[in-house]
């Protein structure tokens, strides 16, 4: 590894806002696989370079996986005896310093895999964010999604607004005005969200406001509820037009929060 090596790939991470720990052989005594100074940059499902190999390298990233997993903001120092129980039979000591590098990326869920969810699917694909897709059809997804995007086939999509973390951004797209009322009453009675928008017009805003006001949900509870959905200035029906409005919003609600995508 060129000295500058780890420093490309760190950029090439922050640039993709994939969040990754540094580890940096500090110390070393004895007999060890490599000599102090040498670094390795692992993420939740990837790793490059390398501290030596084997069992020492198999802890440092399982250490550096629950960190990313645990979000943990403070660096740790570890040391390693390199003996018989960590599996080696170099017989030194070493000490690696692992420094975590997180990067905060939004989690957007979208409910519906109609036109206008694979629309707005395939803007929100290219920015920096983890992307939950949920719909009751398994045959509404494309065979191939970016890796950014997990489909979640639910015959009860409801049952998954739980499952989200809290500060998501949340877009109800469904083809089903009951299943749309239903995820809006999760989405509100939660009421940790970051964003809820919801397909339909200023009379379905209305009738739903009426109905969901009836179920005990505060008017200022929904008055976080976006409906219409999408930059009001971004006109047109055809399914491209509406994803970029809905695009567009999501991207002004993240950046308003002092955040840049």
């Amino acid at each position: 590894m060129r000295n500058d090596e780890w420093i490309s790939q760190l950029a090439q991470l922050h640039q993709q806002r994939t969040s990754c720990v540094l580890l940096t052989l500090v110390e070393h005594q004895g007999s060890t696989p490599r000599n102090s100074g040498c670094k390795m940059v692992v993420t939740a499902d990837q790793q490059y370079f390398t501290l030596g190999g084997g069992n020492l390298e198999y802890q440092a990233i399982a250490i550096a996986r629950e960190m990313l997993q645990t979000q943990a903001q403070q660096s740790r120092l570890e040391r390693f005896n390199l003996g018989a129980r960590l599996g080696q039979c170099c017989g030194g000591v070493a000490t690696v310093l692992l420094e975590p590098l997180c990067q905060q990326q939004p989690v957007v869920v979208v409910y519906g895999a109609g036109h206008v969810g694979r629309a707005l699917i395939a803007i929100l694909a290219t920015l920096p964010c983890r992307i939950y897709w949920v719909d009751s059809r398994a045959s509404a997804f494309p065979p191939q999604v970016d890796p950014q995007i997990s489909c979640i086939s639910d015959e009860d999509p409801a049952a998954t607004v739980q499952q989200m973390p809290a500060g998501s951004y949340f877009m109800v797209l469904t083809h089903d005005h009951q299943l749309d009322l239903l995820l809006s009453e999760k989405i509100l009675r939660r009421n940790d969200f970051s964003y809820f928008g919801l397909i339909g017009s200023l009379t379905k805003r209305k009738r739903f406001e009426y109905r969901l006001a009836g179920k005990g949900i505060p008017q200022g509870t929904l008055d976080k509820m976006r409906c219409p959905v999408g930059l009001p200035d971004v006109k047109g029906k055809l399914p491209a037009e509406i994803a970029v409005a809905i695009a567009g919003e999501f991207i002004a609600a993240y950046g308003s929060g002092n955040n840049a995508l």
